[in-house]
């Protein structure tokens, strides 16, 4: 991301419409599930919250760091972030997203790595492979905190 890039050049190229457009939602939601990988996914997912985790944890990070620890570190935070927004709702600690979060950026670089793809497959397949991907990263999220938190 250029230094120049603003939050409303950055949702318009990520959603293809303006910052609050009436179909921005949708658009978030078509081209992050219909995605050919991934990491595409989050290239489209919540292009607001990326702008700042990019702009603060990720850019930051990737200038003394390899690429996949930067990535890594940066879906820690956001899921700490997440847990800490959740604690202060519910006045208790909350320790769920930070290690889900945590799957989903190994997962991310593992496909990365891979090179896993999908890209020549109907929307249709895109978007369930993505909802399913995210789905068992929640699982297996459950099933660490039921693990460690019996």
């Amino acid at each position: 991301m250029q230094n120049s890039l603003t939050l409303s050049k950055y949702v318009k190229q990520r959603n293809g419409v303006p910052l609050g457009a009436k179909r921005s939602m949708r658009n978030m939601l078509y081209r992050s599930f219909g995605a050919r990988s991934f990491a595409q996914f989050w290239r489209h997912w919540n292009p607001i919250w990326s702008y700042y985790l990019s702009r603060n944890v990720m850019r930051p990070l990737n200038a003394f760091l390899p690429t996949s620890l930067s990535v890594l570190i940066t879906f820690l935070i956001s899921g700490a972030l997440h847990d800490l927004a959740v604690s202060v709702v519910k006045w208790k600690a909350i320790v769920f997203f930070t290690p889900w979060f945590g799957i989903m950026g190994t997962i991310v670089i593992a496909f990365s790595a891979l090179g896993i793809s999908y890209d020549k497959f109907r929307w249709i397949i895109r978007a369930t492979f993505n909802f399913l991907t995210i789905l068992c990263s929640l699982g297996i999220a459950y099933l660490v905190e039921s693990m460690y938190f019996l």
